[in-house]
């Protein structure tokens, strides 16, 4: 009879502790597969939102951490806002134009290219500070869903799953128009056409109820920040109570005399009355309704603010001088938000995963002293047994193996029993890990490599568990090899 066959007789000779102690090896294997497989969904999720399709956002001076949570994951405050003024920096004249053409103005800063208008593809504002219950409420402006990428390494784009994205002006609505994210529409039952007040600088704040924003389109999932927002026209956003810059005293003053210059006339936030019809794009008659959204008119320059920009620059040669000219300035910084986010992950997140991995190991090193302790435990049972194996031939050596064999069958036993649970534990999981994360794990896919190796981490289980077998193994097997024949066979009939 092999020692392999013996030593499986010998375990199923004990099953009921036999199996206790593989259960306990499973959990603890379970909870490493667990987390080796969390960590890698983790990883992967920063991974995925890193690829942000820009590479340097611009805001207030303050912390660089604090200005790429909140504008990537809408987490934190912002800390304060920067002029208007300054994001047409990035653009350039035609780019200007077009847009104050677009808003119904003739005119909306200089008629000049920005001086960082020639090293960017694009430039998006972004303007926060509103909710829609817990949600924020992110003004912005098209281009945000038609120029950017969500995930630029595979080329993925922003995808409507119904309707469309929303309009700077459109002559149904106007100025409020706003989409929102699959979550959010979700989680708040909304549909399209379905009308959005958000309220003032917190869930519980002030509600904007001076014009509803209407739905025009509801994004498809992305497992990104983008599904927890609503997106809304940054012109209606603009336009709410509390969220244009006051102007100085004489400016004011100008305005409330009557003698305004044609700058100082487009910054009414409101026009006269219902006759008053030059609201529209470029004052045009022909879009005069006798809704609430044509009464409102675009602000003015001066008393524009954006909270952050997003900015893809031409080359990556040239971000690193961008950025050192932004933050040498007096007004913006630049941020590089791949960089904050992986120094987010390896500075904070994954010290955490690794001291919930140390933990799980030394619940593997419990389970295997409890291996040592049912193996043992069991010697005295088993010396008539041993003895016999002696009187029979068997070397001690023979003996000592059997025992560490028994030992490894009950930790790979119970190590491919936590690792199916863990694994179908996940794979039972995976729609909502893929709903969250935007990070898809089948049944059957495994924990990537750890740094500086090769192979995907579960598979150093396997030996590892062998190791761990051997270990506590020694203690009972060292035992059974100075077993006294002659004593065991009289003391046992």
């Amino acid at each position: 009879m092999s020692l392999f066959k013996i030593a499986w007789r010998s375990i199923q000779r004990r099953g009921l502790a036999s199996i206790l102690t593989a259960l306990s090896m499973a959990l603890g294997v379970m909870l490493v597969v667990s987390v080796l497989l969390i960590h890698g969904t983790v990883e992967r999720s920063f991974t995925n939102k890193s690829s942000l399709g820009y590479n340097m956002i611009v805001g207030a001076k303050g912390g660089r951490l604090q200005l790429v949570l909140n504008t990537v994951y809408f987490l934190s405050q912002p800390v304060e806002n920067i002029p208007y003024a300054y994001y047409q920096q990035f653009l350039g004249a035609d780019d200007i134009q077009a847009y104050a053409n677009e808003i119904g103005m003739d005119q909306l800063g200089e008629e000049s290219d920005g001086k960082f208008a020639k090293l960017i593809s694009f430039a998006i504002p972004v303007c926060l500070g509103d909710y829609y219950d817990q949600f924020r409420v992110v003004g912005t402006i098209p281009q945000l869903f038609d120029q950017i990428s969500y995930d630029a390494d595979h080329g993925r784009k922003y995808r409507f799953d119904r309707g469309r994205n929303f309009q700077v002006y459109s002559d149904e609505h106007g100025y409020f128009e706003c989409v929102v994210g699959a979550k959010v529409a979700r989680e708040m039952a909304i549909d399209l056409n379905a009308t959005i007040s958000a309220t003032h600088g917190d869930p519980e704040g002030e509600l904007h109820d001076e014009h509803p924003f209407t739905v025009v389109g509801i994004l498809s999932s992305t497992g990104t920040p983008i599904d927890r927002a609503v997106f809304v026209n940054m012109e209606g956003f603009y336009l709410m109570d509390g969220h244009a810059k006051p102007l100085q005293e004489g400016e004011q003053r100008r305005m409330d005399g009557g003698s305004e210059t044609d700058e100082d006339a487009s910054l009414s936030s409101e026009s006269n009355g219902p006759d008053d019809q030059a609201n529209g794009p470029l004052g045009n008659s022909e879009h005069a309704t006798e809704t609430s959204a044509k009464r409102f008119q675009p602000l003015g320059l001066k008393q524009r603010e954006v909270t952050a920009i997003v900015v893809r620059t031409k080359s990556p040669l040239v971000t690193p001088g961008l950025q050192n000219v932004i933050n040498e300035g007096p007004v913006a910084q630049a941020a590089l938000p791949i960089a904050e986010i992986y120094s987010l992950f390896h500075n904070i997140v994954a010290p955490i995963q690794l001291v919930l991995l140390a933990i799980t190991v030394l619940i593997c090193v419990v389970s295997g002293v409890s291996i040592l302790v049912s193996i043992y435990n069991s010697m005295n049972d088993r010396r008539h047994e041993i003895a016999v194996m002696r009187a029979l031939g068997a070397a001690r050596g023979t003996v000592m193996a059997v025992v560490l064999w028994e030992s490894v069958f009950l930790a790979l036993g119970g190590g491919m029993i936590g690792w199916l649970t863990g694994h179908t534990i996940i794979g039972l999981a995976s729609p909502m890990i893929e709903e969250r994360t935007g990070v898809a794990i089948g049944f059957f896919d495994l924990a990537p490599a750890l740094p500086g190796m090769g192979i995907p981490s579960e598979l150093l289980l396997i030996p590892g568990l062998i190791f761990l077998a051997v270990i506590v193994g020694i203690l009972p097997a060292l035992s059974a090899y100075r077993t006294d024949v002659a004593k065991s066979l009289s003391s046992n009939p």
